[in-house]
């Protein structure tokens, strides 16, 4: 059954989700940032280990709690690793009332007419079998639009709800990540036709359940505002696809309704060489921040 205090907090609470979610291809550019270089591992176990101790530092930083922080998405090495000998996923929720997500997706496929779809998760009943044994609350998966070609961003929608309501069955929350990238020409035409599908593929959303919508901030400010009052949508979060924390924070604050989930934008000016001091009065400043640019709203 779903967890019902995890659930008010999800889709009521003031507060933003933090992205701790990097995967295989993505682990060596976050060290990297975060001042650790490739040279520091000489194999994957060794990259992972080292990440594993960079969200510990993020996750038991007295500033990381639920009092700003409404969820946390985990990559599924870190769902089965501890913090201070204790399940990730459940140090999360009873130390820290952050709720736990969980990074389903096996990456993406080659580009097809302007998008790339997710690949094939055979293994994805079992996954979720196990995230629920672990304490997880909803899942994560991130396919991409890089074009305004309708067949390619219907290709994209169908797969994410189609996979959202085997998630659903599960008794989890799935965010459906439709990223559109921020660099196209044509982004303001594809977020239009992604609005268009994500809004009839709502209907199928089976009776009593929710999903959420992880979006990338929109060209035009409040385009989704429909879907954030849409009662089969639980919330819509936003990405922040590579924009600086402080564009992603302004673009953040004209949009009603919608939450930040950030992940570069979070960890931007967090370091291995910090002194604990200087780590946690930055990743403070950084939640203050972002909190702010989810809970204040300006009038577009």
């Amino acid at each position: 059954m779903m967890n019902k205090e995890m659930a008010a907090q999800a889709g009521k609470k003031n507060g933003f989700i933090a992205a701790l979610d990097q995967s295989g291809g993505s682990t060596p550019k976050a060290l990297k940032e975060y001042g650790i270089d490739a040279s520091a591992w000489s194999n994957d176990a060794q990259m992972f280990d080292l990440v594993h101790q960079m969200r510990t530092r993020i996750i038991t930083s007295p500033a990381f709690t639920g009092d700003k922080i409404m969820g946390a998405i985990l990559f599924e090495q870190t769902m089965d690793r501890d913090i201070d000998g204790i399940p990730t996923a459940q140090y999360l929720w009873e130390k820290r009332q952050v709720v736990p997500f969980l990074k389903v997706d096996k990456g993406l496929a080659d580009e097809k007419d302007g998008v790339k779809v997710m690949k094939p998760m055979p293994d994805l009943d079992a996954l979720l079998k196990r995230a629920v044994a672990k304490g997880i609350f909803g899942t994560k998966m991130r396919s991409v639009i890089d074009a305004a070609n309708p067949v390619g961003i219907k290709a994209v929608v169908d797969q994410q709800f189609e996979i959202g309501r085997q998630i659903l069955a599960h008794d989890l929350v799935p965010i459906i990540e439709p990223e559109v990238t921020i660099s196209i020409p044509d982004k303001a035409a594809a977020e239009d036709i992604l609005l268009a599908e994500i809004t009839k593929h709502l209907d199928g959303v089976p009776s009593g359940k929710q999903v959420m919508l992880k979006l990338t901030l929109p060209t035009k400010a409040n385009l989704y505002k429909a879907l954030t009052q849409d009662p089969r949508v639980m919330r819509v979060v936003a990405l922040s696809g590579g924009y600086s924390r402080a564009d992603a924070n302004e673009k953040l604050k004209h949009n009603d309704g919608i939450i930040a989930s950030f992940s570069r934008a979070l960890t931007q000016g967090l370091s291995a060489g910090q002194t604990d001091e200087q780590f946690n009065a930055e990743i403070a400043s950084t939640i203050d921040s972002i909190f702010d640019a989810s809970s204040h709203k300006i009038a577009a």
